[in-house]
């Protein structure tokens, strides 16, 4: 007798979970991270060149004054000075005993005299008032140097400039970490500073990825484009100061990327690419970085921009050890445009230890509507208008390069912000985003 069993069926296996995706990075958060995982230079890298070669640079010490600036009371004012109390009214006629320009210095005043003087001379010991030349009239009489009728009662002080009003000596006047400016020039050369003790230039690599791209003035095949990232960045890394080797485009091949990434890093601080950091199979840029040292593949929470890649890339060479940082910015031109301005500037300033980097922005009037927000925080191209107001560039796809030229700044939104006429929105300037 034979006993029938029913046959055995196998589980069903339940289906692989998602993957999880990571949330996006909030901006700020990512700018933390940078500076956290970027060593500035330091002082050991430090340069000391001419005041007069130094703009743009970032100073590595405090420039201390040697002098009081100015270094004794001067005139700010053509005319004559005198103690007050030799001209009690309107009308007052004294002896002119003294002339004085600038750059000599003049004798102690004869008490119920007055010293013709003239802008920027040292006030002569015992004066205590400037009274201007448009107040004052020459008096013909016997003496060789004349007499002056003050039609105005000087008050003590009055257009005088007293000795380190401006500047005390040994005073601290640019401190470590100010990107020079040419005010700031001539501050350093009004203390007497010859030479400035400044950081390093970063020396950039910039290279960009796709077999779509040529150059300008090439025939434009089918599906070809021309390569605008490679000039704006190369721009862009020049207008802040930075020694810029521009490795070209390279071929979206995973060979061509590692030896183009090993190059780079012999003789550079930070090596910058545009596009190729997405995941897909002609994206080579994650895997020869991670061949070639690290790389962390980053989502941030910003329109346009998003991707982005961070990591280091070793080098080889015995004379250069250590590591060269890496930033990957997307491929879209605006992406890249407005992805350096607010990621690759701070990473550059924070190498030469500038610590005030963060850009200011201004409140100003929105004219016009943006019902319809994204879920990241936007950045928007917008110009001043006439009226003290913003204007929107209508297409704000990241692909539309004309944008970024035709605007003067853009719109920091916070995430699903609408924005309506009237409102007052953040407004960072182009020319901020590049000091």
């Amino acid at each position: 007798m034979s006993t029938n069993h029913p046959t055995s069926t196998p589980p069903i296996a339940d289906p692989p979970a998602p993957a999880v995706r990571a949330p996006l990075l909030s901006l700020d958060e990512a700018l933390d991270r940078l500076t956290q995982a970027v060593q500035p230079f330091g002082a050991a890298q430090a340069q000391r060149v001419s005041t007069f070669d130094a703009l743009g640079r970032v100073l590595a010490e405090d420039v201390r004054s040697a002098v009081d600036v100015p270094p004794a009371d001067n005139t700010s004012m053509d005319g004559y000075a005198m103690r007050c109390t030799d001209v009690p009214a309107i009308g007052a006629t004294l002896p002119v005993s003294q002339r004085i320009p600038a750059g000599v210095a003049g004798a102690p005043l004869v008490p119920g005299t007055a010293a013709r003087i003239f802008t920027g001379a040292q006030v002569p010991a015992g004066a205590d008032a400037v009274v201007m030349q448009e107040q004052c009239a020459a008096v013909s009489d016997a003496t060789a140097s004349g007499s002056v009728r003050i039609d105005a009662v000087p008050q003590p002080g009055q257009w005088i400039r007293r000795r380190g009003e401006d500047v005390r000596a040994g005073s601290v006047v640019l401190s470590t970490g100010t990107r020079l400016t040419p005010q700031a020039l001539g501050l350093a050369a009004s203390v007497g500073a010859a030479t400035l003790s400044v950081s390093r230039r970063p020396r950039v690599a910039l290279f960009s990825t796709g077999d779509e791209l040529v150059m300008p003035g090439e025939p434009l095949k089918p599906g070809a484009i021309y390569n605008s990232n490679r000039f704006t960045l190369r721009a862009l890394v020049q207008a802040l100061g930075c020694e810029c080797t521009d490795f070209g485009i390279v071929p979206d091949r995973l060979d061509a990327t590692r030896d183009a990434l090993r190059r780079a890093a012999l003789d550079h601080d930070l090596i910058v690419t545009s596009g190729g950091v997405s995941v897909g199979e002609e994206d080579h840029i994650k895997p020869a970085v991670e061949a070639e040292g690290h790389v962390d593949l980053w989502q941030m929470a910003i329109k346009p921009g998003k991707p982005l890649a961070f990591g280091q890339v070793r080098r080889d060479g015995p004379s250069t050890p250590g590591h060269a940082y890496f930033l990957g910015l997307p491929g879209n031109p605006v992406s890249s445009f407005i992805t350096f301005l607010l990621v690759v500037r701070p990473v550059l300033l924070h190498l030469q230890g500038v610590v005030d980097w963060q850009p200011r922005s201004l409140p100003l009037r929105a004219d016009f509507d943006w019902p319809k927000p994204d879920k990241r925080r936007e950045f928007l191209r917008v110009r001043r208008n006439a009226a003290g107001g913003l204007d929107l560039f209508a297409n704000q796809s990241s692909g539309v390069l004309t944008s970024a030229v035709w605007g003067d700044g853009v719109i920091d939104n916070p995430p699903g912000q609408a924005i309506r006429v009237g409102d007052t929105v953040s407004y960072l300037a182009f020319s901020e985003l590049l000091s």
